[in-house]
């Protein structure tokens, strides 16, 4: 078929630099294709994917319904699970109510939980997520919400917890939370399709398999250099459904974002 190449992007995170690590740095036959590998955080992925950017990109679920007409969602690399929720948090011993917090995107799931769970919150200002512990220590903001690696070591900061926003919608809807999806524009040949979603699932699988082979690869995106943040970071967010969604999985997505299953 000769070469074949896709523009793909994920976040430097470690549960998609784990996840992906197979493919981009070849430790599994990846056949003809030729991959472009970018990397960018979550809501500028987000704003990528509204754009139609990137062949095969990582995005917030939440966002499925605003890209549906450019892109279907995979059935393999999702990060999404019970207890990997985002955590609400604020300055430790305030008791005021929550005004304006800080959300990493207004395109991620993280904001679309708050909307929906806190809607008494009357503010909710997008910024960096890995800016966000700081600037509610230091008084910007009455609280933030913190993902990826910020939700491990939030407590080294002057933070509390108000709520864990996974455990919320879990308790609410009866089913896992899915935080972020992989996605691949519709314009790409659907064999192409299925065969990137082989090689996804066999990425994943290897890295289930050989978890310490794609330390390095991790370590040079990640925010937090520490193994142990790094390993349970990977263990929250890489799972059963990372390989794929089933019944379950597919249920989840639908209850947040509202589709069909035929619409995506």
């Amino acid at each position: 078929m000769g070469s074949r190449r896709l523009r793909l992007a994920i976040s430097p995170c470690p549960n998609d630099t784990f996840m992906f690590d197979a493919i981009v740095n070849r430790r599994i036959d990846v056949g003809a294709f030729d991959i472009e590998v970018h990397y960018l955080d979550i809501e500028q992925l987000n704003a990528a994917a509204l754009e139609r950017r990137y062949d095969i990109t990582k995005c917030s679920t939440a966002i499925l319904p605003a890209i549906n007409d450019n892109y279907r969602l995979l059935d393999s690399g999702s990060a999404l699970g019970r207890g990997n929720g985002p955590l609400l948090v604020r300055r430790k011993g305030e008791s005021s109510p929550l005004r304006h917090i800080a959300v990493p995107g207004e395109h991620t799931t993280a904001n679309a939980l708050v909307g929906r769970l806190f809607p008494a919150i009357e503010r909710r200002t997008p910024m960096l997520f890995s800016d966000i512990a700081e600037a509610v220590e230091c008084g910007e903001y009455d609280g933030g919400v913190l993902i990826h690696e910020g939700r491990f070591v939030y407590h080294r900061r002057n933070l509390e917890l108000v709520a864990d926003l996974g455990l919320e919608w879990e308790e609410r809807m009866g089913l896992p939370l899915p935080l972020g999806s992989i996605v691949v524009a519709k314009d790409i040949d659907r064999e192409l399709v299925v065969e990137f979603e082989g090689l996804l699932r066999r990425s994943v699988s290897f890295a289930m398999e050989n978890p310490e082979v794609s330390r390095s690869y991790i370590k040079e995106y990640a925010q937090e250099l520490d193994d142990d943040v790094i390993d349970s970071h990977i263990a929250l967010f890489v799972n059963d459904f990372s390989l794929s969604l089933g019944h379950e999985g597919r249920r989840a997505v639908e209850a947040l974002c509202g589709l069909d299953k035929d619409e995506w």
